[in-house]
């Protein structure tokens, strides 16, 4: 690991620094996406993801995203209060419990609980699939809001 020796605030522009080890991150996401991950599904994960840890860059990469995927203006509209609406599916509200909980990381979390309403609607690779992406997202948030 290499060291600088003179100090500066100014953002590391990760991408230009370390291309190779982002272009390897980068290549998960199709890899998800082989593996049958839905790109609606996909998108309000990340979407919702991102709005929790206030990556301004993401959330609006992630709309877009979104609504090229075909997700509808109304889920978009009432991602932020999923829990208290009636236009997600099951399978979705699964995913988006998961995803709040992986990043929340609340000590009183019931994963047990989750993974048993994941599993009332996804394989195990599904699963796997699933958690993948909320990690990926919160990776690509903190590499984003690193820059702030």
């Amino acid at each position: 690991m290499s060291t600088t020796t003179s100090a500066t605030s100014a953002p590391v522009i990760h991408e230009k620094i370390a291309p190779k080890l982002i272009g390897y991150l980068g290549m998960v996401h199709p890899m998800m996406a082989d593996l049958g991950l839905a790109k609606t599904l996909s998108s309000i994960i990340e979407l919702r993801v991102s709005q929790i840890n206030q990556c301004a860059y993401c959330v609006n990469m992630h709309l877009s995203d979104a609504c090229k995927a075909g997700v509808n203006q109304k889920k978009l509209d009432n991602l932020i209060v999923w829990k208290h609406v009636d236009v997600f599916t099951p399978a979705e509200r699964a995913a988006l419990a998961w995803a709040e909980a992986l990043t929340y990381l609340a000590a009183d979390t019931d994963y047990a609980a989750l993974r048993s309403d994941l599993r009332s609607q996804f394989s195990d690779q599904d699963i796997a699939v699933i958690t993948t992406a909320v990690g990926m997202i919160n990776l690509w948030n903190r590499v984003q809001v690193s820059k702030h």
